[in-house]
């Protein structure tokens, strides 16, 4: 069954944070800013981090209700945001157009042909940079009756479709050190940066 997001973020005034994932600030801090995709933004943080840092940013997410806060929250930082209401599949995002997707914790359905995965490298322009995070426990932890994490995507789905046009920069596992609120339920990120070769001259 669907997860419904509309009625997740629903049920509380707000569900994450409002601070950056780590993992994507310490990846991404040295980068000259660009055009950045956010995949499933949730209520925006991250997308608001990286205008308030010059990024042009597109971030989608399929939740209306998230999408509303996002909104108002770039209002109150005074920074612009394109948001879609969308998932990724359905997006129509331009390919090779982003310096850097970020997908960060995203709940993307596999499917058949790794279109799912492959819509996210192919945003990526080249000489830019995929940013993709996840809870390594996510695969052995998260079963339900109605929720199996083998239905979608990892990092470690998208390793071995980089091709050699793509060069890893970090695939590891790295703690996470948070001890309350939201994203205190896991201890480790899977971390995926992968670098897309730039164009010929």
């Amino acid at each position: 069954m669907p997860i419904d997001w509309d009625a997740r973020y629903s049920a509380a005034d707000q569900l994450w944070s409002g601070a950056p994932n780590g993992a994507l600030a310490r990846s991404v801090e040295t980068f000259a800013p660009g055009r950045a995709l956010d995949v499933g933004c949730g209520e925006g943080a991250d997308a608001i981090w990286l205008a308030s840092r010059g990024w042009r940013v597109t971030a989608l997410d399929v939740s209306r209700v998230a999408l509303d806060r996002a909104g108002a929250h770039a209002e109150d930082a005074g920074v612009t945001v394109e948001w879609l209401h969308s998932g990724l599949i359905g997006a129509g995002v331009p390919t090779a157009s982003f310096d850097l997707v970020s997908a960060q914790y995203p709940v993307l359905e596999k499917s058949r042909g790794h279109v799912a995965e492959s819509a996210l490298l192919d945003a990526v322009a080249p000489g830019g940079t995929l940013v993709f995070v996840h809870h390594a426990e996510f695969r052995s932890t998260h079963h339900h009756d109605d929720f199996d994490p083998d239905d979608y995507l990892g990092p470690w789905d998208v390793v071995p479709l980089l091709g050699e046009d793509w060069t890893i920069v970090v695939n590891e596992n790295r703690p996470r050190h948070v001890a309350t609120g939201a994203g205190a339920g896991h201890s480790e990120d899977a971390v995926l940066v992968a670098r897309r070769a730039a164009a010929q001259e």
